[in-house]
């Protein structure tokens, strides 16, 4: 949920890639396929909530949820729904305009999600007052951080790395990204990339998507378990 690059590769082609920071017992141990919708899902499940943070489909979606919007809030239970839910529930709408107007968030904790939909990338937040969405350049390359975990220090931090990687890969792989995914940092255990706090909150997951118009390419790598699963979803 915590670190997110998209990173263009070509028309409508792409490599975007999470680093998910959880508590460990949380960490999801395979990927699920199913029938939701009248789409075909895959994604990882929460060991807990039984939700996602990523989730792709065969219609060309991607959804990523981050926790908080734009500072640290104070986490207030009951919430109406997770936000590993309500992940899974964008995919019950046409596109992400129709999730924006018509999924009520009242009683949801606040959020980022990073929609990639149908070769248009946004940014969705909720404050727990306002909705706020911003269509990005999808020529373009991004990072996101949790506000949640990184004080704007940290987040300023991993733009940097990110700016500083990118001058050197002009022509990113997937191999090249993940590089950056596992080992960006300045030596801090507790705040690069791939971060341990102590054993209870650490990088439990890096997933990786390829994404193009004829099929999306996901790579989900549990680090606590030390496995790898693999799955490609053709284009309906």
């Amino acid at each position: 949920m915590c670190t997110v690059t998209y990173l263009p590769t070509g028309e409508n082609n792409y490599l975007f890639t999470s680093n998910r920071d959880e508590f460990v017992g949380r960490s999801a141990s395979d990927l699920i396929l199913e029938k939701r919708y009248d789409k075909q899902l895959l994604y990882p499940q929460d060991a807990l909530a039984k939700g996602t943070w990523i989730a792709i489909s065969d219609t060309q979606q991607l959804v990523c949820i981050l926790n908080g919007a734009y500072a640290k809030h104070t986490h207030a239970p009951p919430y109406r729904l997770s936000r590993g839910l309500m992940a899974l529930e964008f995919f019950k709408y046409k596109d992400a305009p129709d999730f924006f107007q018509h999924f009520d968030l009242t009683g949801i904790e606040p959020f980022t999600m990073i929609i990639i939909d149908q070769g248009k990338l946004y940014d969705h937040r909720w404050d727990e007052r306002t909705k706020h969405i911003e269509q990005k350049n999808t020529n373009t390359a991004h990072i996101w951080a949790s506000c949640t975990l990184y004080s704007p220090e940290w987040q300023a931090k991993r733009v940097d790395w990110f700016n500083k990687w990118k001058k050197g890969h002009h022509q990113p792989s997937r191999t090249s990204v993940l590089d950056f995914h596992t080992n960006a940092g300045e030596g801090d255990l507790e705040y690069d990339i791939v971060m341990n706090k102590g054993d209870k909150v650490r990088t439990t997951s890096i997933t990786s998507v390829i994404g193009s118009e004829q099929e999306m390419d996901l790579r989900f790598e549990n680090l606590v378990k030390g496995k790898v699963h693999t799955s490609i979803l053709k284009s309906a």
